[in-house]
């Protein structure tokens, strides 16, 4: 039986929406845990994956702080430590004119993933229309989302 703390769960996901979802209850295992979060993100208004984006650094920014999140991210980030100059550049450049067009940080499930493939994701997007990029970007966090439950339960272990 998995009963995340509500501070566990914030490390997840910052949307307070989210956490009042799944906080305060039980889950058979972590397969029913994921099933309660998807149906949560799903539900989510756009504000409240708004205020999940403010949590995330840019992509190829080192979070800081000692917090769980924080070393998750730069886990999840690991890929931008052996970036060329040039793709680094590129990603700077990218987060901005992003930024820019839809108001918010580009989200993209970084782990596993080289500075190249993630830049060129980046400069794809930038092509989607308001509505498919927020498409896109619900399907990006709900992937950050999973794998942080993954590491967050092998940790109640």
């Amino acid at each position: 039986m998995l009963e995340p703390a509500t501070d566990d769960l914030a490390a997840c996901c910052a949307s307070r929406r989210w956490v009042e979802a799944l906080a305060g209850r039980a889950y058979a295992d972590l397969g029913a845990l994921r099933a309660a979060s998807r149906r949560a993100l799903d539900e989510l208004g756009w504000a409240d994956v708004e205020e999940a984006l403010a949590a995330h650094p840019r992509i190829g920014e080192r979070a800081g702080g000692e917090t769980r999140e924080a070393a998750w991210s730069r886990g999840e980030q690991s890929g931008m430590g052996v970036a060329a100059p040039d793709v680094r550049l590129a990603l700077v450049d990218g987060n901005r004119v992003y930024e820019e067009r839809f108001g918010h940080v580009f989200l993209i499930c970084a782990s596993g993933r080289p500075a190249r493939e993630m830049l060129g994701e980046l400069l794809e997007r930038l092509g989607n229309d308001a509505e498919t990029e927020r498409e896109v970007v619900r399907g990006e966090l709900a992937k950050i989302v999973d794998l942080r439950l993954g590491k967050l339960c092998e940790g109640l272990k």
